[in-house]
């Protein structure tokens, strides 16, 4: 017997139906679609898939830069009953062909050129006009050319709620296949359950929804294809209403804030990237000050620049909404400490692509400083360590959001969940008496000292990012000694050069700033600068394997 209750698909059809007036999706400065023009245009998709000859199963690639018709070609495809598979536009042309192949997908829904001339099993549908650039399917060509009659037909009268009903897979059924782009290079295909998108969506509503339910709005600033940004800026938002902007550009600080002020989010999904940055820029130079350094020791004074320093930043951020979620990857250590000192309403989350991506989240005003929450609903998590409070061991968990293995992979299946259904992060953390994550690092990047001491680097950068003149930093290993990898702030060098210093002596005053606050192990033997920014993932994470053989 089939198992309908656990099922993203259902909620969302009693969403469009309840909310259908309401404003669904806009492209920033662009289209704007309620949603009941939602529901239609879901239908003729619906439509087109029907004649082209699509069943049940069957893997639809969708591949654009956020948008509107990117949402809705998502919910055609995953409310038909077909398999999603979401693909990043930083992919490049080769890592998409090869994405396209090995999850043998049937169309391929983009507005962009692929330059190949190689043969191809899927056709591609221009995701903006739903034209298909092949003409190897008449079926699915006609289809397109009088998509408007074929629904005219099928629904003379007006489309009314009662015309909404989706089909109803079951709760274990695939729904995607999400490929990652990991900071380890190796890219692999996530099967998720529609079981883990609803048990997602569901902690979402219930612990974060209601809390902002009234007037939801929110601007997707994260990339739909990663999992952070779709379910919890997308697919969980649908669910209760919310009116989603698209920024439809390259999301930089100006940007963002721009808009954010404009559209007074009432809640923000973010990375640590965008936040630190509004810190770093707008509120640490203000601190700086020696007039301000000595009212903050005054208490009644020092509670009242406090408080404006926090409403100075909830401002940038529009100052209408109830908090702001930071996920995949943590918050720099004095950022979050002067965060929290200031009483900003945020908090950090924890999740994996292979969790859909929710593991543990605490709202702002239980949440403790360093850690990303406690495990979610319908999610146990444990620390592979003989004493998970003190030592730190592997992150495993498991439950409803976990993933059904990696794509056509048994063997790396195998390796990431074991024979007791443990789903093994690769993560590193302890978890303290109240059920709190603190997560230390990744395994693989672990580095063994000298003496058998375990390094985190992670650590390490945190520390070195913190230096005024450091922007980001890579700590790696080389002949039993550390070195740390450094992009440097461009306005703190101008400043810099501007006051006649040398370049090569700050450096090595950070080095011996830095060294002074680590054990003798942890230390740095040098600094290398690097010109250009370090090569992120999606979700901003550096690609350090790029750059564990760099001379130095």
């Amino acid at each position: 017997m089939k198992n309908l209750e656990q099922n993203y698909i259902s909620i969302l059809e009693q969403s469009i139906k309840n909310n259908w007036e309401k404003s669904a999706l806009t492209d920033y400065k662009g289209i704007s679609l309620r949603y009941k023009d939602l529901a239609v245009k879901i239908e003729k998709i619906h439509i087109m898939l029907e004649e082209a000859g699509i069943q049940r199963g069957d893997k639809i690639a969708l591949c654009n830069k956020n948008c509107s018709n990117w949402a809705v070609a998502f919910l055609s495809i995953i409310t038909y009953g077909a398999v999603v598979v979401p693909i990043l536009p930083d992919f490049t042309e080769e890592q998409m062909l090869n994405i396209l192949k090995h999850s043998e997908s049937k169309l391929f829904f983009t507005n962009i050129h692929l330059k190949s001339k190689e043969k191809t099993d899927f056709i591609i549908i221009e995701l903006d006009t739903l034209t298909p650039r092949t003409k190897t399917n008449k079926e699915l060509v006609e289809a397109t050319e009088k998509l408007n009659l074929l629904f005219g037909q099928k629904y003379p009268k007006d489309f009314t709620p009662k015309d909404v009903s989706y089909y109803q897979p079951d709760a274990d059924d695939l729904a995607l296949i999400n490929y990652t782009s990991g900071s380890t290079g190796n890219s692999k295909g996530v099967m998720l359950p529609y079981k883990a998108l609803w048990s997602n969506v569901v902690f979402v509503e219930e612990h974060i929804g209601r809390k902002c339910r009234k007037d939801a709005v929110l601007l997707s600033i994260l990339p739909m294809a990663h999992m952070y940004g779709l379910a919890i800026e997308f697919l969980a938002q649908i669910t209760y209403g919310t009116h989603i902007y698209f920024l439809t550009k390259i999301p930089s600080p100006t940007v963002i804030f721009t808009a954010m002020a404009e559209i007074k989010p009432t809640l923000i999904i973010s990375v640590p990237l965008i936040l630190e940055k509004a810190v770093r820029k707008m509120i640490m130079p203000e601190l700086d000050n020696i007039r301000i350094k000595t009212l903050l020791r005054l208490p009644v004074i020092s509670k009242k620049i406090r408080d404006s320093i926090r409403e100075k930043l909830q401002n940038a951020f529009g100052g209408r909404f109830y908090e702001v979620i930071i996920g995949g990857a943590s918050l720099s250590s004095d950022v979050e400490t002067l965060l929290h000192q200031i009483g900003f309403n945020y908090t950090v989350g924890y999740g994996t692509t292979e969790c859909a991506p929710l593991i543990s989240f605490a709202d702002w005003k239980e949440a403790k400083i360093g850690s990303c929450g406690k495990a979610v609903d319908r999610m146990e998590v444990k620390i592979d360590s003989p004493d998970p409070h003190h030592v730190v061991g592997e992150i495993l968990c498991k439950g409803d959001n976990l993933m059904i293995g990696y794509y056509k992979n048994e063997e790396e299946t195998k390796r990431a969940i074991d024979s007791e259904g443990w789903y093994h992060t690769g993560d590193l953390g302890i978890i303290d008496n109240d059920g709190f994550l603190f997560i230390r690092g990744r395994c693989k990047n672990m580095i063994l000292g000298p003496s058998g001491q375990n390094i985190y680097p992670e650590e390490i950068e945190d520390k070195l990012n913190a230096m005024q003149l450091v922007s980001e930093s890579v700590v790696i290993h080389k002949d039993s000694k550390l070195y740390g990898l450094v992009y440097l702030d461009p306005d703190e060098v101008k400043l810099l050069e501007q006051n006649n210093g040398s370049l090569s002596e700050t450096l090595e005053l950070v080095r011996k700033e830095l060294n002074a606050d680590l054990p003798a192990y942890e230390q740095l033997v040098g600094l290398k600068v690097m010109p250009t920014e370090f090569e992120k993932t999606p979700k901003k994470s550096i690609k350090r394997y790029l750059y564990f053989n760099e001379p130095v």
